[in-house]
């Protein structure tokens, strides 16, 4: 929220409450507890104007501290969703506090992080051993009162008036005035900002308004299914704002040199978290909201879909699924998306009857015949139309109105109402009809949707504040249906291919990136989108390979497979058209083939990042300032990333006939396609890149474990007939490479790589491999 007009005037009619002075500090077990006057205080009468902040700073775990504003502790709601802090990794509470002789100041310091307290002005600055990493300083926390017709640019009270006031005659009177809470930070010179979830726009974030708050706007706009509280610097720490609804963020936008964060509530808290590097960063914050799960090896093969305003049965998958098998390109998952049901029945969760007479007979064959697991599309809406639809609302299942009624309206699907998921007895309802599915053979579930929750005149069955469930509701929803596959599936073997997530969602993968457009563009919006949310804790990312609107032109479409193969995860899907390769050229499908093979054969590497995500938070796809922070060329890079530590992917953007051009970092390089080609960096290489390669580059150092050629799948024994290949290691450097286990966090092997007289060695130090070397 923006309460300014310029640097040193309000905006009219806006009313300020500053937080100035320390009026007592006291050591608690936690940390420091501070009330904050917001007025002077020269004399005892200045002690009964104006509000007081109730201020806490702490240190919940090590190299993190935490800044909680109260106003009114009355306002508490019990009922509100808070974010789980530390749900799978313990906290590692250590701090010290220390007090000025003189009074004047107190700091807090835990794992090279102090924050420093000052009375009179009060500031708190943060410091790192190396540096000052920002400050708080004086008049940077306060409360604004501001007339309600100002917050009609906030993404909350939009949709409440597009989703609401259409169907309720009667939404009642707006209030005079909305009070905010309000916390900067400053941006020192060179500080440059990223994340907030799968943000689509600019990588860099410095000079945008970011809104926390999930909303279906596809990837060409401002708004962002995926909105994380949380954003990473170049500059050696990052903040995570720990409230569950509408988070407003000014990132140099209202203040040039300020980040501003804003709430509409009583309480705000924010956590500085300190890293030497991006990844230990990450590793902090993850600890913190929770890591991503290890997913099964069959999940990073070849996902086909039958995309979905197209017309199938099941002649037609089972014809898709012999078209790839015949071309060499496998699929390893098999997706039904939204007419597996019959229209206008969304959701049902039963196989239309007309086009699957018998579903578990018929999965059972394609999954035998063709080796493929079954994801089928879901969402948490219901359709009137839906033979389930009187069930539920007969129960009580649906989010309801003030007055009783359920809460529905038309958009999407009919008369469509949504599951209450905080009725325990709604949620057991719809877990009952997804396990109905497991039964007949369906092993994934496409989670869609989860956005569109109102907000605005209703009530959920346990009294949830209804503006601060808005975001969590898709990490509610999200863990429900990933809990159930895990339960019926078995402990690693649970996947959701899900669309919405919020701060904790990384915990229930896979997430792609929503509706794209089939051009150039679309896919570079892609590629951010997936950058911003790898840069805000999840390890995965996925994206409709060839974009989901219109119909790719089929250079497009190649480029497109191109980046898709080598992202975590990946997926043929559109909206009115099939992405089967023959669809675009048989020269598409051979170039496809070539790339799933080169994916397959990485596995081993693939797999051992998926491993260190669940156990550090380190994502898979990389953004190059997470890899390489001291090189300041890579900070402004979105057009490129790492595939973990050791390859550098370009996908290409430009037509054929046109030059792309892409960095690369310090160091010897060595081309993936062609290894005898060489570029000592830092470089920027300019070239035409043909339809049947990707910019593919192994960084000097690296030790790649490789699966034999021509396996067809991603899931098969990562320590038998491998290949061990060695990358410029330097002369009697040893390097331990971890081989994984099927959905193991040991590893099955532990292999030292060692060159000594210009060959290379491999020692099998702990469990078995049988591997081939290749210096």
């Amino acid at each position: 929220m923006k309460f300014n007009d310029g640097f040193w005037a309000l905006k009219a009619g806006v009313k300020p409450y500053f937080g100035l002075q320390v009026a007592k500090a006291e050591q608690t077990d936690a940390g420091l507890a501070l009330q904050v006057s917001t007025c002077p205080l020269r004399s005892r009468g200045d002690t009964l104007k104006g509000p007081v902040f109730s201020l806490n700073v702490t240190s919940p775990t090590e190299g993190v501290v935490g800044v909680s504003i109260e106003h009114f502790s009355g306002k508490r709601d019990a009922s509100t969703p808070a974010i789980p802090l530390f749900p799978d990794v313990p906290a590692t509470p250590k701090f010290d506090i220390v007090k000025a002789e003189d009074g004047s100041s107190h700091s807090i310091s835990s794992g090279g992080l102090t924050a420093v307290v000052t009375a009179n002005p009060f500031t708190i600055t943060f410091k790192s051993p190396e540096r000052t990493l920002t400050t708080s300083g004086s008049k940077y926390i306060a409360l604004y009162d501001v007339p309600y017709k100002w917050t009609l640019t906030r993404a909350s009270t939009t949709s409440m008036l597009a989703t609401d006031l259409g169907s309720n005659p009667n939404p009642g009177t707006p209030p005079e005035q909305v009070r905010f809470l309000n916390a900067e930070l400053d941006i020192p010179p060179g500080q440059l900002v990223y994340g907030f979830g799968e943000q689509f726009g600019a990588f860099v974030k410095n000079g945008q308004t970011i809104k926390i708050w999930n909303q279906d706007g596809g990837t060409s706009s401002d708004q962002a299914y995926k909105n994380v509280p949380f954003f990473i610097t170049n500059r050696g720490y990052g903040v995570f704002i720990n409230h569950p609804g509408e988070v407003e963020v000014e990132v140099g936008s209202e203040k040039i040199s300020r980040v501003g964060m804003s709430i509409a509530s009583s309480q705000l808290e924010y956590f500085i978290i300190y890293g030497k590097t991006p990844l230990e960063i990450l590793e902090r914050y993850t600890r913190m909201t929770g890591r991503p799960a290890v997913l099964p090896q069959w999940t990073f093969g070849l996902w086909l879909s039958t995309s979905f305003l197209t017309s199938y049965d099941s002649d037609t998958v089972a014809g898709f699924l012999q078209g790839m098998q015949d071309r060499k390109c496998d699929v390893r998952v098999f997706h039904l998306d939204c007419f597996w049901m019959k229209q206008y029945e969304w959701c049902s969760f039963t196989f239309d009857p007309d086009n699957f007479p018998d579903p578990k007979k018929y999965l059972s064959e394609i999954k035998q015949k063709f080796g493929v697991k079954i994801c089928v599309w879901i969402n948490p809406y219901i359709s009137q139309l839906s033979p389930i639809f009187q069930e539920a609302a007969d129960a009580g299942y649906f989010i309801k109105r003030t007055d009783g009624s359920v809460w529905q309206w038309d958009l999407w699907q009919p008369g469509l109402a949504i599951v209450d998921f905080t009725n325990p007895a709604a949620a057991k309802w719809y877990n009952e009809k997804l396990s109905a599915l497991i039964d007949l053979g369906v092993d994934s579930f496409k989670t869609d949707f989860g956005e569109r929750i109102p907000h605005a005149n209703v009530v959920f069955h346990n009294g949830t504040n209804a503006m601060n469930i808005h975001n969590m509701f898709a990490v509610i929803y999200n863990k429900y249906v990933f809990d159930l596959l895990k339960e019926r599936l078995g402990e690693g073997e649970a996947v959701l291919f899900a669309r919405t997530a919020f701060a904790g969602g990384q915990r229930f993968p896979v997430h792609w990136g929503g509706d794209c457009e089939s051009t150039f563009e679309a896919m570079a919006e892609a590629t951010r989108g997936c950058l911003s949310l790898t840069a805000s804790g999840f390890g995965f990312a996925s994206h409709d390979i060839g974009g989901f609107e219109g119909h790719p032109p089929p250079e497009i479409y190649q480029r497109w497979v191109a980046f898709g193969l080598f992202s975590s995860h990946s997926r043929l899907h559109g909206s009115s058209s099939y992405r089967v390769p023959w669809n675009y050229g048989e020269d598409a499908a051979k170039n496809m083939s070539k790339f799933l093979n080169a994916k397959h054969m990485l596995m081993p590497y693939l797999y051992q990042l998926a491993i260190e995500s669940n156990l550090t938070g380190a994502p898979v796809q990389r953004a190059m300032f997470i890899e390489f922070p001291e090189d300041r060329t890579a900070h402004h890079l979105d057009q490129q990333f790492m595939l973990g530590p050791s390859l550098l992917v370009a996908p290409v953007f430009v037509p054929l006939g046109e030059e792309t051009e892409y960095y690369l970092p310090a160091g010897t390089w060595t081309y993936y396609w062609d290894e005898g080609r060489k570029v000592t960096g830092p470089a920027w290489i300019k070239e035409h890149v043909p339809l049947e390669e990707i910019p593919l580059w192994i960084k000097g150092g690296s030790v790649l474990v490789t699966g034999p050629s021509g396996i067809g799948r991603p899931d098969y024994d990562y320590g038998k007939d491998v290949t061990v290949k060695a990358y410029g290691i330097e002369e009697g450097k040893e390097v331990i490479v971890k081989v994984p286990a099927d959905k193991k966090l040991e590893p099955a092997a532990l292999l030292k790589v060692k060159t000594e007289g210009g060959k290379v060695s491999v020692t099998v130090s702990e469990g078995s491999c049988q591997y081939t070397v290749q210096a």
